[in-house]
């Protein structure tokens, strides 16, 4: 199959939304969770990336802010702060769930059956089942003008990770940890680690032979 942007164009909204969200492969599955002056909040996101290491940034693109109420985006604004949670194998369902339009006074951690829970004095709140946990703190906005969308760029204040999945260089095993991958907007994998390999110099390089 050929798609050209012009055959994309065309194509059903639904299918075209499916299509462009699968096409950049499996991401990582993660809660954002926000207080506001009505309460908390939480939704599930598939655009977590990084941003650097040094100071340590994240970044999470978030969707037109004037299409509908946008209450992840509003509480990370009015407070500053907000978590990133990986999204375990075990409540990937709930965490699904997260992304209905519930009322912004509705707070998703009820609703979907997770818990909140408040570490470090952070005011944000983390979920309770989650394993790998990171409170941020907001530090810039950058619009992206071509579809009205929003990189919003945060530091990370606080990492916490189970023990026993980090080696001493500081790599994370994802399949130990269970943290779960998405494709699109609605399926989900689990993580198989397949291999570890050393950091790539010319040297080094094996001799290989095309197939």
């Amino acid at each position: 199959m050929h798609l050209t942007s012009q055959d994309l164009t065309a194509i059903e909204r639904i299918k075209k939304l499916n299509i462009v969200n699968a096409i950049s492969g499996i991401r990582p599955a993660n809660l954002i969770g926000t207080k506001g002056r009505e309460g908390t909040n939480l939704a599930i996101f598939n655009s977590v990336t990084h941003i650097g290491s040094s100071p340590p940034l994240l970044g999470i693109v978030l969707r037109p802010k004037d299409e509908v109420p946008r209450h992840t985006y509003e509480n990370i604004i009015s407070s500053g702060y907000y978590t990133i949670n990986h999204v375990h194998k075990s409540f990937s369902i709930q965490a699904h769930y997260t992304s209905a339009k519930f009322e912004s006074d509705v707070s998703e951690f009820t609703s979907c059956g997770l818990s909140e829970e408040y570490l470090f004095g952070f005011e944000a709140p983390f979920v309770k089942e989650s394993r790998v946990k990171l409170g941020m703190r907001f530090v810039e906005e950058i619009p992206i003008k071509l579809n009205n969308t929003m990189l919003i760029i945060g530091e990370i204040m606080h990492l916490t990770i189970p023990d026993g999945i980090m080696d001493d260089e500081g790599q994370l095993d994802l399949e130990e940890a269970g943290s779960t991958g998405v494709s699109g907007l609605n399926t989900y994998y689990q993580i198989s680690k397949a291999h570890k390999l050393p950091y790539a110099r010319t040297h080094q390089v094996p001799h290989f032979r095309n197939t």
